[in-house]
């Protein structure tokens, strides 16, 4: 698909246009999804709610709201469809900004774009392969006695679409490290030298994004500091063309 050529003398309705052309494609993308998967959320909602299934004594939840039934299937449909279509989300927001960009940052931008897309979705699959299965077996372990653990489905897929989208973005760790290099707003020494700071961050967010149990807190605390260091280490080779990148010492004095 080709990109536009810049054009300095392109009035500002012209600029308009373009957008809402994007925005309409975007939105067409995320339609024909929407309508392909909907006749599907049988499936669908079995497989995300698979995790608790497991560990419930009938393997079934609770619909409390009134539209809960009609309601989840569509909202569920519709994230889905949004998880889907986030490629080509990225390119309409690519080609709109390409004309923009001198000839090295386009070079720049194709891999980010490529690298953070597969980074979210490897962050949404390990949430929903590593950490629910871990997570839910504990809250149903902990339940006092005498209380029946089964939850509401719109509060479960909530959850889980709040748990799915965190350790996605958490992902983007390496991206962001290597931008921050790349971009010439700090060094490769400079952040390995912070190293203490960015645990105890990791674990902040942990605490702070994450439901109040250590598992889950962990799980995103962890991941997120190895990907820290594995931004730092692709950094060696893909950051700053000035960046130090001689032996110095990573841990701080």
């Amino acid at each position: 698909m080709a990109i536009p050529e810049f054009d300095e003398d392109r009035p500002f309705l012209s600029h308009l246009l373009e957008l809402r052309s994007r925005l309409m494609r975007a939105l067409g993308a995320t339609l024909v999804a929407f309508l392909a998967i909907y006749p599907f959320y049988d499936h669908l909602f079995t497989f995300v709610a698979s995790p608790l299934r497991r560990v419930l004594p009938d393997g079934e939840l609770l619909a409390i709201q009134v539209a809960s039934p009609f309601l989840i299937p569509m909202k569920l449909s519709l994230v889905a469809a949004l998880f889907v279509t986030i490629p080509y989300l990225l390119y309409q927001l690519w080609a709109f900004i390409a004309p923009g960009l001198y000839k090295h940052e386009k070079t720049l931008v194709w891999p980010l774009l490529i690298s953070s897309t597969l980074l979210f979705y490897l962050g949404a699959l390990f949430a929903y392969f590593v950490v629910l299965p871990l997570v839910f077996p504990f809250f149903a372990g902990v339940a006092p006695l005498g209380v029946s653990y089964q939850p509401d489905i719109s509060e479960y897929l909530s959850f889980v679409l709040t748990m799915l989208v965190v350790f996605g973005l958490a992902f983007e760790v390496p991206i962001a490290t290597l931008l921050m290099i790349r971009t010439g707003a700090t060094t490769r020494a400079n952040l390995a030298a912070k190293r203490p700071y960015v645990i105890v961050a990791a674990f902040a967010c942990g605490m702070l994004l994450t439901p109040p149990d250590i598992i889950s807190q962990v799980m995103l605390a962890i991941p997120v500091w190895l990907l820290f260091e594995l931004g730092l280490w692709l950094s060696r080779w893909y950051g700053a063309s000035g960046d130090d990148t001689a032996e110095e010492s990573e841990s701080p004095d």
